[in-house]
């Protein structure tokens, strides 16, 4: 990996977003701060940023607003890491598009973990296969992280961009359920098979709406998805 990643941190706690900027940058990451929603926002419009830590208490624009923005618009894969703990929140997090979540308080090393884990695990869905996947009038080029439907841009998010990746790269090939969490998500599958129904979910509206006369995701009943031939 040549090209330094760039991390955006969004924290309006100073302390906290000091010792976040300071992980990242130990590990030889760039860090960049934002201490309001409103500031974050600035900065996710203005450049490309390899990963966003993201609060969710925050001034300005909440967290969560800041979240779907984020999964609607673009493949940046997003840590979550808040005070509020509870299961429904993490849960919420996770369905809402964010690639992991972390409690406060908060272990050093386990933060620099998770982030090195979910930006190898984004950067492996692109270096895979040929640079640029087809399947019928749906082109994805890994290089941008750009996908096309009918030559206009799509839309997705980090999940459903891996997920789309994942299909195109073996287009013959079955995917149950677990394969694709585990190729996905990099966690081993306990059988909950509603996080990967729900982003399975999303991403075929998505491609619906992108062309409502393509059927792209085949479900091989009792095995799985693969790209429809």
């Amino acid at each position: 990996m040549n090209r330094k990643r760039n991390i955006l941190v969004v924290e309006d706690d100073d302390g906290i977003s000091r010792l976040l900027c300071d992980i990242i940058r130990k590990n030889g990451w760039g860090a960049q701060p934002a201490y309001s929603g409103t500031e974050a926002v600035l900065y996710i419009d203005r450049g490309e940023w390899d990963l966003i830590l993201l609060d969710l208490m925050l001034p300005g624009m909440a967290g969560e607003e800041i979240l779907d923005r984020v999964a609607g618009s673009s493949a940046t894969p997003v840590i979550v890491i808040s005070a509020k703990g509870a299961r429904e929140t993490r849960i919420s997090a996770l369905l809402g598009g964010a690639d992991d979540f972390i409690g406060k308080p908060f272990d050093v090393d386990e933060v620099a973990a998770r982030i090195e884990s979910v930006l190898r695990r984004y950067e492996r869905a692109g270096e895979h296969g040929p640079k640029v996947l087809s399947h019928k009038d749906i082109v994805l080029d890994p290089d941008s992280k750009a996908v096309e439907v009918a030559g206009r841009p799509l839309a997705l998010t980090a999940r459903e961009y891996t997920i789309l990746v994942t299909l195109m790269s073996r287009p013959d090939k079955v995917f149950s359920k677990a394969n694709l969490f585990e190729s996905v998500w990099g966690e081993p599958f306990h059988g909950d098979e509603n996080t990967v129904n729900v982003h399975m979910s999303n991403l075929r509206g998505k491609l619906a709406k992108a062309n409502p006369d393509g059927v792209y995701i085949d479900t091989v009943w009792g095995m799985g998805y693969r790209m429809k031939s």
